[in-house]
């Protein structure tokens, strides 16, 4: 029997499989950052994986970074998770939700005119996806000892909020060049003071997020996302197998239920880097397709696989692998575009959308 169907320990859940939903930003949420009924009925559709990683989250207002993105620092925006969580578990799945904050990686436009914060003030390339188009993005503040405090405080709560709002736990996304990978990187983190220098200070951001989250919710309900070499929102550093080793090792000592590592065309294969420094559940992912999923889970290069643009598209995507059946081939032009185009109208085997 295929490894992807068994069963699989991630903290204190048991998952029935080893498909794991990638978080994918969507933009469907209303501009307060509140889920509607379309984002349950979306993450329901795709209760079938093993577990669903949320699209990433604003933890506190300042960290959005996108149009229409959800956030969870309101008592509203809580009341609308607890509709996505409820209408996920009714049909037997299990829900994480990501913790996003952008960072530098965002506009004024976005944060009610503030400017955007950073471990160091460098202007990232590329354009922000605003209100009214995509616009350059501007120098970002640097970040106050003091604040990073508050920074930290903001995620924890958010934590406390994800739970409170029924989410079987919480990703830390380290990735993508937000905040988190803005302190970690030498490129984007310049900063002479106990956040910075060395990889020992450039880690500490990462490592004090992860104890104040794990703090408010426990360990075995916190992960963390990376992505090593990820050519994204301008970010660098000058020595990532260093950085990431040194990360993974600290990771050790928080028995965390998961490290999700990407991989997106990366110089040096850090799954064989990582894996064996890492002592909970290893998710893999980055353009896996079924038969990568099976051989990494074949070889104990990880114990559950990571699929974005196929559950995407294959909202029943578990049971097409089971029967080797044909998949739906999604649809770029939709990926964070408004409305049920694209988003809530795959079908699924039998030929519907309803599951």
């Amino acid at each position: 029997m295929s490894q992807l169907f068994t069963p699989v320990q991630i903290g204190r859940h048991t998952l029935p499989n080893r498909l794991v939903m990638a978080p994918m930003t969507r933009s469907r949420s209303g501009d307060d950052g509140v889920p509607g009924d379309m984002v349950a009925q979306y993450y329901a559709q795709r209760a079938s994986a093993g577990l669903i990683i949320t699209e990433g989250v604003f933890p506190v207002a300042m960290g959005k970074g996108y149009v229409r993105t959800p956030g969870i620092e309101t008592d509203t925006q809580v009341q609308a998770w607890k509709k996505v969580t409820e209408a996920v578990h009714t049909k037997g799945g299990r829900i994480f939700m990501q913790l996003m904050h952008c960072g530098r990686i965002s506009h004024p436009s976005l944060i009610a005119g503030e400017t955007p914060v950073a471990p160091s003030a460098i202007k990232p390339e590329g354009q922000a996806w605003t209100p009214v188009g995509q616009v350059d993005y501007v120098t970002p503040r640097e970040l106050s000892l003091t604040e990073i405090a508050g920074v930290i405080e903001g995620y924890a709560q958010a934590a406390r909020r994800a739970i409170d709002a029924g989410f079987d736990g919480v990703e830390l996304h380290a990735a993508s060049g937000y905040l988190p990978e803005q302190f970690l990187s030498s490129g984007s983190n310049q900063r002479q003071d106990q956040y910075g220098g060395s990889v020992e200070g450039r880690a500490r951001f990462v490592l004090e997020v992860l104890a104040a989250i794990v703090a408010q919710v426990g360990a075995d309900r916190v992960g963390i996302k990376i992505s090593p070499e990820m050519n994204f929102n301008s970010i660098t550093d000058a020595a990532p197998q260093e950085t990431y080793t040194h990360l993974v090792e600290q990771l050790r000592a928080f028995d965390l239920a998961y490290l999700h590592v990407a991989l997106f065309g990366a110089s040096v294969d850090y799954h064989a880097l990582l894996r064996p420094r890492f002592n909970g559940a290893y998710l893999a992912g980055g353009g896996l397709d079924q038969a990568a999923a099976e051989a990494m889970l074949a070889e104990g290069r990880a114990d559950a696989t990571v699929f974005g643009g196929s559950f995407l598209a294959n909202p029943d995507l578990p049971e097409r692998f089971r029967q080797g059946a044909a998949l739906n081939t999604p649809d770029k032009n939709t990926f964070y575009s408004p409305g049920t185009q694209g988003y809530i109208d795959y079908p699924f085997m039998t030929g519907t959308n309803a599951g």
